[in-house]
């Protein structure tokens, strides 16, 4: 039967693109709305199925004689890399796809997932009930799904910020020590994050508890408030992201930091005869001319007293955007090559569509395998995806031409047979042209 399918729900797929626009908006806004009740009961099917297989390859592992403590490894990556998205994102959609299925017929929570496949209750709203339960036993779990999704309730018809509160409020109702202990333990989850922003911009943000956040934000208003009725020129927001930048470092925030920012940008944009974008590592790309303008400022003594500018070059074969590789022969890759690697991955994880940091450098086929540890078997992985690659079932193997005559590129096998290709993010400036035989000599000798 799923076999039958899969062919029609890709002609649904097909038909969906096709959709005529020369109609009214009243007929547009019903359609929205079908879709809309589409996506969620697909939600549905995805979550049923996600379970299925959980369990399948579960069983598939013991039979394998995998170790008790590494049974399920790798699931939660499939499912990521099936719905497009990082094996975090899967591992965390798969928790709540358990509590919806748990047990069928007998799930924790019948009602949200009966919502679910009916089109009133989305994936995302879904998971807001998971969470706000997840620190009650199974007969108050139903309790509250019961009351909020089943007859009588008013899931679907809740705003999602509602929808987190009315949750909430009732399991401090039916288990306030449970909400209080989850509280508690939710304190040594504090930390802090950076993540790029438009425009050379960063985000900085720390979860803390509700007392000390509420307290920073307090302080850094009422700096913004005294400096704004002293006629400080700045905004509001301004004096307040100043003020939390001056009291982390200690420094003002009209001295220049030092720091050392890797680089990376052709000769062209460092000499100014192009604006093609060059490439912060751990940020992504920026302005030529903001790169230029930063590495004008390292070079100012009156800017950065004593500062010093270190250029380093990254060889890139003309017309395939190949970086010139490197040897080694140890187990582990040397700090060199590592550093080489991760500029070539732009520092994220070549796992389709993770996106985190890269935290080791891997070996595509393993090097008790007897693989070499060069540049073309190399790729930088978080450590979930890692993990992942080392469960049973799994291959990886990098692609013919890899590195030298193509982008490098690695295809990925998963235990269900599905394959995935990973390719290298090309450098900046990189344009697929034509090589004369003289220069490709050149790069030769240079790699």
């Amino acid at each position: 039967m799923l076999e039958l399918g899969i062919p029609q729900l890709r002609q649904v797929a097909t038909a969906l693109a096709a959709l005529p626009r020369d109609v009214s908006d009243a007929e547009r806004i019903g359609l929205i709305t079908t879709l809309e009740r589409l996506k969620n009961a697909a939600s549905a099917a995805q979550a049923m199925a996600a379970v299925d297989v959980d369990h399948s390859q579960r069983a598939a592992q013991v039979e394998a004689q995998v170790p008790a403590r590494r049974v399920g490894e790798g699931v939660a990556a499939q499912l990521g890399l099936a719905r497009r998205e990082s094996p975090f994102r899967g591992a965390r959609w798969l928790s709540v796809a358990r509590v919806l299925r748990t047990q069928m017929p007998h799930t924790q929570m019948p009602h949200t997932l009966r919502l679910m496949a009916s089109g009133a209750l989305s994936e995302h709203r879904a998971s807001i009930l998971v969470k706000e339960t997840d620190c009650l036993d199974e007969t108050d779990r139903r309790h509250v799904d019961h009351a909020l999704c089943g007859a009588g309730g008013n899931a679907a018809s809740l705003s999602t910020r509602a929808l987190e509160q009315a949750a909430r409020r009732h399991a401090l109702q039916l288990d306030t020590s449970a909400v209080v202990e989850r509280a508690a333990k939710a304190e040594a989850d504090r930390h802090v994050t950076i993540r790029p922003a438009p425009d050379t911009m960063t985000w900085v943000g720390a979860l803390l508890p509700v007392k000390q956040g509420v307290g920073v934000y307090a302080a850094l208003k009422r700096v913004a408030d005294l400096a704004r009725a002293a006629g400080d020129p700045r905004s509001r927001g301004q004096v307040m992201a100043d003020t939390l930048f001056e009291r982390v470092t200690g420094a003002s925030a009209a001295e220049p930091v030092s720091i050392t920012l890797d680089l990376v940008m052709t000769d062209r944009a460092f000499f100014a005869t192009t604006d093609e974008a060059a490439h912060l590592p751990g940020y992504g790309p920026v302005a030529a001319s903001w790169a230029r303008a930063l590495t004008h400022q390292a070079l100012s003594h009156d800017t950065l007293d004593g500062a010093q500018l270190w250029v380093r070059r990254l060889y890139i074969t003309p017309g395939t955007g190949c970086l010139v590789t490197m040897d080694s022969r140890a187990r582990r890759a040397p700090k060199r090559l590592a550093r080489f690697i991760a500029r070539r991955d732009h520092d994220l994880c070549r796992t389709p569509w993770c996106g985190a940091p890269i935290a080791q450098t891997d070996h595509v086929t393993d090097w008790a395998d007897g693989a070499p540890t060069t540049v073309t078997n190399t790729q930088g992985l978080c450590i979930r995806c890692n993990l992942a690659k080392q469960a049973h079932g799994w291959r990886a193997r990098p692609l013919p031409g890899a590195g030298r005559t193509h982008r490098h590129t690695v295809a990925t096998t998963a235990p269900t047979g599905h394959t995935y290709h990973s390719r290298a993010p090309a450098p900046p400036g990189h344009v697929d042209v034509s090589t004369s035989p003289v220069e490709q000599l050149l790069y030769d000798l240079i790699a």
